[in-house]
């Protein structure tokens, strides 16, 4: 069921604002109180939209719409997380040893090519704890995990849809598997790139003025690494393939339940992807899940947060799609005099909610903005959806709500005894580091 983008109001927005706020501004106010009541607030919001719809549209309305969501959106979503927060978890990466400039610059790179294979939140899950492990023997080492946070958490997820949450859900509003690969990989290497020369300078300085390295000069940087549970490896690729092979079906057929059009194609890939996250859970040793502090709690808090935000989402779209007509057409005139669509304003326009707000619903707004239809945006469009791409991915790194990934690598980094800013702290490292790479950056390309 499609509905009239005229018949929402921006009343009917509160909720997926209401979700985004308390996103931003509960665990700032009060961390305990959000992670022991996030499920109620994030419900909460849910109810308060889909009661109103029932009540205005139908009960029947109501559930059509809520299947929608879930069947088309939310489920192909939580299929692609599932897996590769279980695989990754199940993968135990041990590494003894001192670590210099040159070989923690080579681990960040590392990290963020891995991340592009099983996600910024597995590859930051995976490394964070060996990467801190190496360097403990130095006194300064905020720093490392601020730039771990850059360049793993976020940065080195832009060339595949696996890599970051926005880049998925394009993929799955039709975006081929491969696109983000083939045209932003010059992004990638100049973006992080730059990050990384300017860690390595960094870090550099940190190391010779550290009295925790006696003589920096001939210190050398080495590592003994284990790893453990790499039969994973085997789902993980299973679980690549199956989303490449389905990609590539021309002719997918389709069955109806409930009035919708149900895809079986996505819907035997998503089977088979929470099979093999279930597969490698069961086959994984509790000590490795033991060593890599393995909890669902992140996998069930990401679950309740997308919930929310791909139902309470539907009016916000809905309206964006009505163009000049809709009632937020104020916010829509992205473009150029000549009425062209600025590539330049839809980098910083992203970029700039989805580092305050969260990438993964920014992206989806911004695309449907665009055009939501992703054959021409990947042609003719293709410089707007490589600025929307590069905002949403790149500057979730901005702050530590950007990305999923950011609090959790916060709050290992803070049990490790390593001294983390606050929120403005942070922000202040960003701003300093990043903000003059995205203006280069961004003049260089979309200018």
């Amino acid at each position: 069921m499609s509905h009239d983008p005229l018949f929402f109001s921006l009343l009917w927005a509160v909720p997926f604002a209401g979700i985004l706020a308390s996103l931003a501004l509960i665990p700032l106010i009060s961390p305990k109180f959000w992670h022991q009541r996030y499920g109620i607030v994030l419900m909460g919001w849910i109810a308060v939209f889909l009661i109103a719809f029932g009540v205005t549209e139908g009960v029947a309305s109501a559930l059509h719409m809520l299947l929608n969501a879930l069947l088309h959106h939310y489920i192909p979503f939580m299929a692609l997380i599932t897996v590769l927060f279980t695989v990754g978890s199940g993968i135990h990466i041990k590494m003894r040893g001192k670590a210099s400039p040159l070989m923690n610059a080579g681990l960040l790179g590392v990290g963020a090519l891995l991340a592009n294979i099983i996600g910024t939140t597995g590859a930051s899950m995976l490394l964070i704890r060996p990467f801190i492990a190496l360097n403990k023997y130095r006194l300064y080492t905020t720093h490392l995990v601020i730039f771990f946070i850059f360049l793993v958490s976020n940065i080195g997820g832009v060339l595949t849809p696996l890599g970051d949450p926005p880049l998925f859900i394009g993929f799955l509003n039709g975006i081929d598997f491969f696109w983000t690969t083939t045209h932003l990989i010059y992004p990638f290497l100049i973006v992080g790139g730059a990050v990384l020369a300017v860690f390595w300078l960094i870090d550099h300085y940190y190391f010779y003025h550290d009295p925790s390295v006696p003589d920096p000069d001939h210190m050398q940087g080495g590592a003994k690494i284990q790893l453990k549970g790499s039969f994973n490896l085997i789902f993980l690729s299973a679980a690549i393939a199956t989303i490449l092979i389905e990609s590539m079906v021309t002719e997918k057929p389709h069955a109806s339940l409930f009035g919708l059009s149900i895809n079986l194609s996505a819907l035997t890939r998503d089977l088979i992807l929470f099979s093999m996250a279930y597969l490698s859970w069961r086959r994984t040793s509790p000590q490795i899940h033991e060593a890599n502090h393995f909890s669902w709690e992140p996998l069930e808090e990401v679950a309740l947060v997308f919930l929310g935000i791909f139902i309470t989402v539907i009016p916000v779209l809905s309206m964006l799609k009505a163009g000049d007509s809709g009632p937020l057409s104020s916010l829509i005139h992205l473009a150029n005099p000549n009425n062209t669509p600025n590539s330049t304003l839809y980098f910083w326009v992203t970029g700039v909610l989805s580092a305050i707000l969260d990438n993964a619903p920014t992206y989806l707004i911004f695309f449907n903005m665009a055009g939501g239809e992703a054959k021409s945006l990947m042609t003719e469009g293709a410089t707007v959806l490589a600025a929307i791409s590069t905002g949403a991915v790149f500057m979730g790194a901005m702050t530590y709500i950007g990305n999923a990934p950011n609090f959790m690598v916060r709050s290992i980094a803070i049990q490790a005894h390593i001294k983390m800013p606050g929120f403005l702290g942070y922000l202040l490292w960003s701003i300093s580091i990043l903000l003059p790479i995205f203006l280069g950056f961004s003049w260089l390309w979309f200018y």
